[in-house]
């Protein structure tokens, strides 16, 4: 077990390194090709529109062939979509390369799957814990190194080598699965459960009550999490002129706290205060940290509010995954993790395409504000999973 969760540590670094990189520059590519704000989130949510249809596919594919070939398959067309970025001539090339870029990252239905094949039950929160810092690691990297080989000006930044760089990491992905990831579900458990039927994201919303109410929480914690990424780089260039480089070093202040959470201090909380109050405790920590961003006054008191965020952040994700794990019945784990990650990926899908026109219409603070409000019922509905659960 300690191998293979190394080796699933090791890769999901590698592979959200690659999407880390372009997070702070898909705004200044399209800003470049002339499209306006209102525009450039909804560029941003079709990634999260295309992971939405993907995550379910990708976790039943999962669960009948694998979780390697899936990894492997899907690490392919990412690769393919960083080198459609690259040489974008305009914004629709731009638009093509993140739907394409998307649809792969469903992947991380077949990632959780795999930690949970891994883990008994009373380890999965800390073992989905690590996965979310593997995964943070590459957050916390990933913008600022995409900062880095882009420069510091906006009106020269160099979108080319942040592509190839994006691209290799997806190559060395393929090869750590290939010979380094051994499979974690054998041709046996796939055929012991073969005939059974296939089950529907909405259809194992429906029959399992505690994993719709985690659905309907995660759903409103990545909603504002998704208006807060993608309205980020817009409003600190609005409000302090900054450029992709100075960006993604501030996206740090939400990533580091993310990752020391969730690589642990879940480890030590979860067991202490239960997954489900950790995960309120999440809720509450975000929603604090997205008041500050609104009302901040100094770059200081940015950064307090990012770090807020970050903790919360931290606290929720592996909580709330470890609470929709235990509603799968082993054979199943990937199409159920995949229903709940499709509730994350709608949310990513609603957030940037409303956070532009909400940040048009009632100014730089509203994006913040009304994530908070969307925020809060969080809390109250992983309160009544506790009771399910």
């Amino acid at each position: 077990m300690r191998h293979q969760l190394g080796a699933l540590f090791l890769f999901c670094i590698i592979d959200t390194l690659g999407f880390g990189i372009l997070v702070p520059l898909v705004p200044y590519m399209a800003d470049r090709f002339g499209a306006a704000p209102a525009f450039i989130t909804p560029i941003l949510g079709s990634y999260s529109l295309c992971q939405l249809l993907a995550a379910p596919l990708w976790g039943r594919l999962s669960d009948r062939y694998g979780r390697r070939p899936i990894l492997m398959s899907s690490l392919a067309g990412a690769c393919v979509s960083y080198v459609l970025l690259g040489c974008a001539p305009n914004v629709w090339w731009l638009l093509v390369s993140r739907m394409l870029a998307g649809f792969m990252a469903g992947n991380i239905a077949a990632a959780f799957a795999y930690a949970s094949d891994v883990s008994a039950a009373p380890q999965r929160a800390a073992t989905l814990g690590l996965v979310g810092a593997a995964i943070g690691i590459g957050f916390t990297l990933g913008p600022p190194l995409g900062g880095l080989l882009s420069g510091r000006d906006a009106a020269r930044a160099d979108f080319v080598a942040p592509a190839v760089v994006s691209a290799c990491l997806s190559v060395l992905a393929i090869a750590l699965v290939k010979w380094v990831l051994p499979e974690s579900r054998t041709g046996a458990q796939r055929r012991e459960h073969a005939q059974e039927p296939r089950r529907g994201s909405w259809r194992l919303l429906r029959e399992r009550p505690a994993l719709a109410l985690l659905g309907a929480a995660t759903l409103a914690v990545t909603y504002s999490q998704s208006i807060l990424e993608s309205i980020f780089a817009i409003w600190a260039l609005h409000k302090y002129g900054f450029g992709p480089r100075t960006v993604g070093f501030l996206l740090f202040g939400v990533a580091l706290p993310a990752l020391l959470m969730q690589g642990g201090a879940v480890r030590i909380l979860a067991p202490w205060l239960g997954e489900a109050r950790l995960a309120m405790f999440g809720v509450l920590a975000y929603v604090a940290g997205l008041i500050t961003l609104a009302r901040a006054p100094t770059l200081a008191v940015t950064v307090i509010g990012l770090m807020l965020c970050g903790t919360g952040l931290g606290a929720y994700n592996p909580s709330a995954s470890a609470l929709a794990s235990k509603q799968s019945r082993g054979h199943d784990r990937g199409a159920v993790l995949g229903a709940y990650v499709a509730s994350a990926s709608l949310a990513r899908v609603l957030g940037p395409f409303t956070s532009g026109p909400i940040y048009a219409l009632l100014g730089a603070a509203a994006p913040f504000l009304i994530g908070a409000c969307v925020t809060l019922p969080a809390a109250w509905l992983v309160r009544r999973v506790r009771s399910t659960v």
